[in-house]
């Protein structure tokens, strides 16, 4: 514990040491300082600092000059720039001042750890000052008698250093108080001077690193006086139409200075000004008077002087004034030309005469009116036609012919010279070559090569080309002797012109040579919308339209077509620019492609909407080879189809149209009502040993004269007809209609085909037995079949029941046709017709009931008979029938027959599901 205390009062001890502290008088004295104090230095010189310890401070802390560090803004100078001249004092050099900054100190180590700052200074750092240059004086005249002098100078560069100027001058044996700027330091104004004497001026410039002195100057200040400007400025019109006087007052005293003057002046609303020469007015004046201007033209005039040798300077210019000239007649006649529309009439004209009206400066006043002449070449000796017009055109109907037209513009002094074009009746001279344009300076220059013949003037034709607007017709006159020219119209960029040169001859015109141009191109407002005409399966027709006029922009140089499928790449064709169609090849058939078209000015080109189109599957022809062959295949087939029919045609009719029996062949032909049924009717089983009837068939005796029927014969015919016709509304049989169902519909439907045999149109034969036979017990039975068999076409007609031999042989006719398909075949059975049976071939009828027509089968037909026994059976009975009565079915229509009628008999016929069955 003790030995920290100690440590701290050594530490305490060392500082006081350190700080020399020294109370005398109640001020603290350094322990040392720095020369020189704060001093003033020019930038790139040398410095040397001296840091110099108090002797006092050297007993208390043993602090010695080695022990010194020089800092400069807390940067520890090096070593090597120390020198250490005794054990007080150490110094500093620095070569260049230029990295010397503030502040300098000088610091001690004190027993080698602890640092110290004894003493600081402030350098400051600048250079001295240059000499002035381009000292100059001039004095302004302020009023009549006031006239200070100004004198200006360059200061030079930049000091860094607070710099003072002062503007001297003196006469040669006085001096005069120097004059100080005062918020500048170049120029210094003094207030009066006097004229005629010399004056010495010069500049003085001085700072803390030295002063210098400009050249001086020694001059008379009436050399150097810039006068005020001549006011009340006066314009009045002369008695000439191109003289204009001017009147002015001078503010200078001519005891004083003598004055010459500039004049200028300019046309109002131009920007370039004209001058008075200058030695006409080099004197001393008032007045001028100004010749050369225009008629009728208003001008702004200025003036001013300066003294009258040269020596000096010009005043400002005074305000300006303007004044008018007086008229004068035209000094030209208007520019003429003309619009012939030779369409309507081949024997006259409609010529639209037109002209410019004059430019001011030509027309040297007010026009009041125009005088057209008209005067037909081809007869000299008829006056002219006149007419006075206030217009600048005027519509003629003449006939063909040529003309002279002659217009003269006449304002109140007179008249311009006449202006005379030419019409000719055709433009039979030679045109211009070589017609061409180029924009140049914001204008549409035209030029061309001139014919070799001698022209007078040329004229230039040309109109705004659009969709939208009509072509407005511009014009412009050009003499005969140059070959280009600018536009002098309202030429507009991006808009296409039609430009048209003529030369005009004294005995005539050349045709005009046409060219299209631009002030200046663009990209087109738009891209081409291109369409398919036509597609294949490699190729497609691209069509498209041009641009308009206004949507181009420029002139079009080329198109550009890219087309691409969903995920391929895009392939470009360049295509000219005359073109509106263009066909793609070598595509991939039925493939969706991606088509666009882009339109190319000189500057540049826009593209057009996207197109989609599907290539074809198949090429041109390739269905048609297909579809050809094909076709003709079928054909061939069909054809061999109805080759086989015509072959086969028994066959088919076999299958498809079967034959149907002839009943005039069956052996119920035999059987007769006088001959009683020898069937054993007591006992059912064997009436019907097969169980039932499977087919019915109703056989209808017509006999020609009702004579050879006995009243007891025809008793159950009439009893039948009855029952017909209440039997009608109650049918129930299998196939849906009753036995007393009409034939004709059966007949009909049989027609349609083997399908519609088993519907409800076929016709049920039924045997029906009302009353015993010669004392037979009466029995009436009525039975239902399922035959389909259809009955006969003869069996339909109505006419067919009249009876008589026509009807006979038609019923024979239509058996023996359909017997003669198969007779041979044994499945079926074929009927011929039957001779006429008479009541005397009762015994013949007798055996034919006895006869029984047993088949192997029910067939759809009703008709299954033994192959031989059948036929053979049936054929004898058929023979030994006698004429007189004929055998047919009947035919039911809606009304009831009397008696007295053809009598009709049912022969009752018992169908076994093998065949026919009689009665």
């Amino acid at each position: 514990m003790f030995s920290g205390w100690n440590w701290v009062a050594y530490g305490l001890y060392l500082f006081l040491n350190i700080c020399s502290l020294e109370v005398s008088g109640g001020l603290v004295q350094s322990c040392g300082h720095i020369i020189p104090e704060s001093p003033v230095l020019a930038l790139g010189s040398n410095f040397t600092a001296l840091c110099i310890l108090n002797e006092s401070c050297l007993d208390f802390g043993n602090i010695y000059a080695n022990q010194i560090i020089w800092k400069i803004k807390n940067r520890v100078v090096p070593k090597e720039q120390y020198h250490e001249i005794n054990r007080t004092v150490s110094s500093v050099t620095f070569n260049d001042t230029s990295s010397l900054a503030t502040p300098l100190t000088c610091n001690i180590l004190a027993d080698g750890q602890i640092e110290q700052n004894i003493y600081g200074i402030t350098v400051t750092l600048g250079l001295p000052p240059e000499k002035p240059k381009n000292v100059s004086c001039i004095v302004h005249q302020v009023s009549k008698l006031t006239y200070p002098m100004t004198c200006t100078w360059n200061p030079g560069r930049r000091m860094f250093l607070d710099t003072h100027f002062r503007l001297k001058y003196r006469w040669p044996r006085d001096n005069f108080p120097d004059c100080v700027p005062k918020d500048v330091n170049n120029s210094c104004t003094i207030t009066d001077v006097q004229f005629f004497v010399n004056l010495e001026v010069w500049v003085e410039a001085a700072n803390a690193l030295g002063k210098a002195e400009s050249d001086p100057l020694v001059f008379d200040p009436i050399e150097i006086v810039k006068p005020l400007s001549p006011h009340n400025l006066s314009v009045n019109s002369g008695i000439l139409p191109t003289v204009l006087k001017l009147s002015w007052e001078n503010r200078i005293s001519a005891a004083v200075m003598k004055l010459k003057f500039n004049i200028r002046y300019r046309i109002i609303g131009e920007t370039n000004w004209m001058k008075v020469p200058p030695e006409d007015t080099a004197s001393p004046r008032t007045s001028f008077s100004v010749q050369g201007l225009r008629p009728y033209t208003e001008y702004v005039f200025s003036i001013r002087c300066m003294k009258e040798d040269g020596v000096g300077y010009w005043s400002d210019w005074s305000e300006e004034k303007t004044g008018v000239t007086t008229e004068d007649k035209p000094s030209k006649g208007p520019p003429i030309w003309r619009i012939i529309d030779a369409s309507r009439s081949p024997a006259s004209w409609t010529v639209h005469l037109m002209w410019k009206a004059l430019e001011s400066f030509e027309a040297n006043g007010v026009i009041l009116q125009y005088e057209v002449t008209v005067r037909a070449k081809s007869s000299l000796t008829s006056p002219p036609e006149k007419y006075n017009v206030n217009t600048t055109n005027l519509t003629l109907k003449l006939p063909n012919g040529t003309y002279e037209m002659t217009v003269i513009a006449r304002n109140r002094v007179g008249a311009s010279p006449p202006s005379i074009l030419l019409i000719p009746t055709s433009n039979s001279k030679a045109p211009v070559k070589n017609i061409r344009t180029l924009p140049k300076d914001g204008k549409l220059w035209v030029g061309w090569t001139a014919p070799n013949s001698y022209v007078l003037k040329y004229v230039i034709e040309w109109c705004l080309v659009s969709n939208s607007s009509d072509c407005i017709i511009e014009w412009q006159n050009e003499p005969g002797n140059v070959q280009g020219t600018y536009l002098k119209g309202d030429i507009k960029p991006f808009k296409c012109y039609l430009i048209t040169v003529y030369p005009l001859y004294a005995d005539g015109q050349g045709s005009g040579q046409t060219v299209k141009a631009y002030l200046q191109q663009d990209r087109p407002s738009k891209g081409p919308t291109v369409q398919t005409k036509k597609v294949g399966k490699a190729e497609a027709v691209l069509t498209w339209n041009h641009l308009t006029v206004d949507e181009q922009n420029g002139f079009i140089r080329s198109y550009t077509i890219f087309y691409k499928t969903v995920d391929g790449n895009e392939t470009a064709v360049t295509v000219d620019s005359s073109k509106t169609e263009y066909t793609l090849s070598s595509l991939t058939s039925d493939t969706l492609y991606t088509v666009r078209m882009m339109a190319y000015t000189d500057e540049g080109g826009r593209s057009g909407p996207d197109f989609t189109f599907t290539t074809q599957k198949f090429g041109k022809g390739e269905i048609e080879a297909i579809v050809v062959p094909v076709c003709l295949v079928f054909l061939l087939i069909v054809l061999l189809g109805v080759l086989f029919c015509f072959n086969k045609c028994d066959l088919i009719k076999k299958h498809i149209w079967p034959n149907v029996p002839d009943p005039s062949k069956s052996n119920i032909a035999k059987w007769s009502p006088q001959v009683p049924a020898k069937h054993n009717f007591s006992s059912k089983d064997q009436m019907y040993p097969e169980g039932g009837f499977t087919d019915v068939s109703i056989a209808e005796i017509e006999a020609d004269d009702k004579k050879s029927f006995s009243e007891q014969d025809l008793k159950p015919f009439d009893l039948l007809k009855k029952e017909k016709s209440t039997s009608e509304g109650h049918s129930s049989g299998i196939g849906g209609s009753s036995c007393m169902s009409s034939p004709r519909q059966s007949v009909s439907d049989s027609d349609e085909g083997e399908t519609t045999q088993n519907t409800s149109s076929t016709v049920q034969y039924s045997t029906v037995v009302l009353n015993g036979y010669r004392d037979q017990t009466p029995v009436q039975v009525f039975s239902r079949s399922e035959s389909t068999q259809p009955l006969l076409v003869s069996e339909e007609r109505s006419e067919d029941h009249a009876g008589g031999s026509d009807s006979t042989t038609q019923k024979q006719q239509y058996f023996k046709q359909n017997c003669g398909q198969d007779e041979t075949n044994t499945d079926r059975l074929c009927f011929k017709r039957a001779k006429q049976i008479t009541p005397a071939n009762e015994g013949d009828l007798v055996g034919f009931a006895q006869l029984q027509i047993l088949g192997p089968s029910s067939q759809p037909l009703g008709l299954g008979m033994e192959k031989n026994t059948q036929e053979a059976a049936l054929s004898d009975v058929l023979q030994t029938s006698t004429e007189g009565q004929s055998v047919r079915h009947e035919t039911v229509e809606g009304n009831h027959l009397s008696v007295d009628e053809m009598p009709k008999s049912y022969l009752p016929q018992t169908v076994r599901q093998g065949g026919y069955m009689p009665q």
